[in-house]
């Protein structure tokens, strides 16, 4: 019976690993090893950064910067493709009245 839970335990082990919850795990444990303070509820600690699986503060700032720049951007682009529709169409109608076309 020992064989069949100790294979059972690494086949676990190996899922774990290829799951990344080994690493995740281990990066927060270290995080809470090199903490300075020490957090009252250390379990609070793991839970917060175990969660915090989505993108950092950091990088959302960031990325809501640059969308705020690129809808500024299609703004101007739109504006200046209807100028040059608008001067296509004026070129367009004076060749037509000329015959150049």
């Amino acid at each position: 019976m020992g064989q069949g839970a100790d294979s059972k335990r690494e086949e676990f082990r190996k899922y774990l690993e290829k799951a990344g919850v080994l690493d995740a795990l281990t990066k927060v444990l270290v995080g809470l090893y090199e903490e300075p303070e020490k957090p009252n509820n250390a379990l609070d600690f793991l839970k917060q950064h175990l969660g915090a699986s989505g993108p950092e503060t950091a990088d959302v700032e960031a990325l809501k910067l640059e969308v705020t720049e690129l809808r500024q951007k299609i703004e101007q682009l739109t504006e200046e493709n209807n100028e040059l529709k608008t001067k296509v169409k004026i070129i367009s109608e004076d060749s037509l009245k000329h015959g150049h076309l």
